[in-house]
């Protein structure tokens, strides 16, 4: 990304940061063995970059100081041997993240973003999986630990999921961010939520929609179908649905 004089917005430091992104989620991943070949440690100091145009390159740093980007991590081709090979992958994966993050960063003090466009720029940013989690495996766990299917009577564990990430309280089940490179983890997910039925009215799952699980049938409910606002849920201790409470109004009886 050319500075220039030209206006630049959050949303174009974003597409840049993504394909970066995504060429570099290919050298530690589909394109692992060209990048292993590539990180012979009898060469000189080698960084991982990722491209605008979503491909990756490893090469020598550039000469000039201060460069014109901020710089990766030097020498990953060093380690290469002498640690674990998944462990090596990872910790390129992390230094990876900084890195992106520094340019995207760098771009947006460059283009004189203020604190809101960066806050935007963060946001947009830190939806998406880091490279980290996606080389690793985690950012596929996080999407099965989110999904609401986990919470059906039927869950073999015999627990429940969390309405929030705060335990004892409840609010919005999000469904998870969307990752660009992650289409099979999209189409599982996909599935999941279309399991998910409302105790009420038997719909969907739906995103940005409200949902709260019964204490007792473990049975989950659109809280507008149970006229429960997230604001009410925040005061609810232990969640009785209406055909709970019924019961038990009856048993008393």
């Amino acid at each position: 990304m050319e500075g220039g004089g030209a206006h630049r917005t959050p949303e174009d430091v974003f597409r840049d940061f993504r394909a970066r992104r995504a060429g570099m989620i290919k050298a530690l991943t589909t394109d692992v063995e060209k990048f292993y070949q590539q990180c012979d440690p009898e060469k000189e100091n080698l960084c991982l970059y990722g491209l605008p145009n979503e491909t990756w390159e490893v090469n020598l740093p550039a000469e000039e100081v201060p460069p014109e980007l901020p710089e990766p991590a030097l020498g990953i081709n060093f380690a290469r041997d002498g640690m674990d090979e998944k462990d090596w992958l990872s910790l390129v994966a992390v230094h990876s993240d900084a890195w992106l993050l520094a340019v995207a960063f760098y771009f947006g003090a460059r283009f004189g973003f203020d604190k809101e466009s960066r806050k935007r720029l963060f946001s947009m940013i830190n939806n998406l999986p880091t490279i980290y989690e996606v080389v690793t495996g985690t950012a596929k766990k996080q999407v099965k630990e989110k999904t609401p299917k986990s919470s059906s009577k039927i869950n073999k564990s015999g627990t429940k999921p969390s309405r929030l990430p705060e335990p004892n309280s409840r609010g919005p089940k999000m469904p998870p961010p969307k990752d660009e490179d992650d289409s099979g983890g999209e189409e599982e997910e996909g599935e999941e939520h279309e399991n998910a039925l409302c105790g009420a009215c038997n719909d969907n799952y739906g995103q940005d929609e409200f949902w709260i699980c019964c204490d007792a049938c473990e049975t989950w409910y659109h809280g507008k179908c149970v006229k429960i606002t997230p604001a009410k849920a925040e005061h609810i201790k232990h969640y009785k649905c209406p055909n709970c409470s019924s019961s038990s109004k009856r048993a008393r009886a």
